[in-house]
């Protein structure tokens, strides 16, 4: 099971000098993957619910757009995957996103992860223009306008939200025949999207006994997709927590392989702190400890 860990973008750690010191700190000890996740603003009011629980964030955090983070990270790296947990389509015009991200796949000459999702803070995405109620339709049109500009020729489309035709793009992602798409999200629609557009299911939040649960909804996703299972890669979002650091490097190692023994390929690891030398110390035990007492198990 491959290992990464999220980028500081945020507080007083939104700044390139953080980002970047942690980025190759991270890249020179080998870990598998560096990601962000997307908020653009933080409205005063949300009506919705947190996948996660209470959103950890107050409105005037600092907060670094996350793919110029993603960016910043591309260009002071060598080896590390870079991925979003997740962008939220319909946050960007998709002919633009589309543009960044091929970018940052040239930029790190083929090591771009695309997770996407379709956002459940209806004032942050009203806000930037997307119909809350259709965001699930409007995400597929995405999806698909992706796949058309990153492969196609001479890419056309005709949708419901978007249209285009014949126009050139380039250039082309260094990956064939485009990124890894990995869709985060767990409800009927988000599985449909998995096994027909995605190539991966980034699951947040969820406890060893919640993803098992949820795998065989999936699985009959896939099923009515005609889609082979197997082909599909299972990542999760785990925030790792100064209560289970306290228990000591096992009880962290133990957690882990729990989620290993379900099939997990790839586990991003959140542990964000407002200082620097924290989060160096925790990057410090995930790999010098933590990575290779899992890949032992």
């Amino acid at each position: 099971m491959d290992i990464g860990c999220h980028l500081p973008t945020q507080g007083p750690l939104a700044t390139g000098e953080a980002l970047t010191t942690f980025a190759r700190e991270a890249d020179r000890r080998g870990i598998a993957s560096l990601w962000v996740s997307d908020h653009v603003i933080f409205p005063r009011t949300a009506t919705g619910s947190y996948p996660g629980g209470r959103f950890p964030h107050p409105p005037d955090k600092p907060y670094l757009e996350p793919v110029v983070a993603l960016a910043a990270a591309a260009v002071c790296t060598t080896r590390a995957r870079l991925g979003a947990s997740v962008f939220i389509l319909g946050h960007r015009h998709p002919v633009v996103m589309a543009k960044m991200l091929t970018s940052i796949d040239a930029l790190s000459n083929g090591r771009l992860i695309c997770g996407v999702g379709v956002g459940w803070w209806k004032e942050e995405l009203e806000i930037l223009g997307v119909p809350f109620n259709r965001r699930g339709r409007q995400a597929d049109e995405i999806l698909k306008i992706f796949t058309t500009l990153w492969s196609d020729a001479h890419p056309s489309f005709e949708g419901e939200f978007f249209r285009f035709r014949d126009i050139g793009f380039a250039p082309k992602p260094v990956q064939k025949p485009r990124p890894p798409i990995w869709v985060g999200g767990d409800s009927p629609g988000a599985f449909r999207r998995v096994a027909t557009l995605g190539d991966g299911w980034h699951a947040t939040s969820k406890t060893p006994t919640e993803f098992r649960e949820a795998l065989p909804r999936l699985r009959a996703a896939a099923d009515k997709a005609g889609r082979a299972f197997d082909t599909i890669e299972l990542s999760l979002r785990y925030t790792l927590r100064d209560d289970l650091l306290a228990k000591g490097t096992q009880a962290v190692v133990d957690t882990l392989v729990e989620y290993k023994r379900l099939g997990l390929s790839h586990m991003l690891l959140e542990f964000r702190r407002d200082d620097l030398g924290r989060m160096l110390e925790i990057l410090d035990l995930v790999t010098s400890a933590v990575r290779p007492a899992v890949d032992r198990a």
